[in-house]
């Protein structure tokens, strides 16, 4: 199974800081499962690809998300300070 999730922002600047909160999930993964977040422009690119575990699958676009939700949200705060 695969995905690529891309997630576009209006600057580059949130952009960057989102790649940077999501990129430790590349790191360390479980044994058949690869996650390669890359920042494109204005927008991060997630590549997911892992072996017939569903379950693994679900709960790692799920972990980027809320990661990258996380970041957002903190961007926004600091943006308006």
């Amino acid at each position: 199974m695969q995905a690529t999730i891309t997630l576009e922002y209006d600057d580059k600047e949130t952009a960057t800081a989102v790649a940077k909160a999501v990129s430790p999930d590349n790191l360390k993964t479980p044994p058949g499962l690869t996650v390669i977040s890359k920042l494109e422009n204005n927008s991060v690119v997630t590549d997911i690809k892992i072996e017939n575990k569903l379950a693994t699958f679900i709960a790692t676009i799920d972990d980027l998300l809320s990661c990258a939700s996380a970041a957002e949200k903190t961007v926004k705060v600091l943006k308006n300070k």
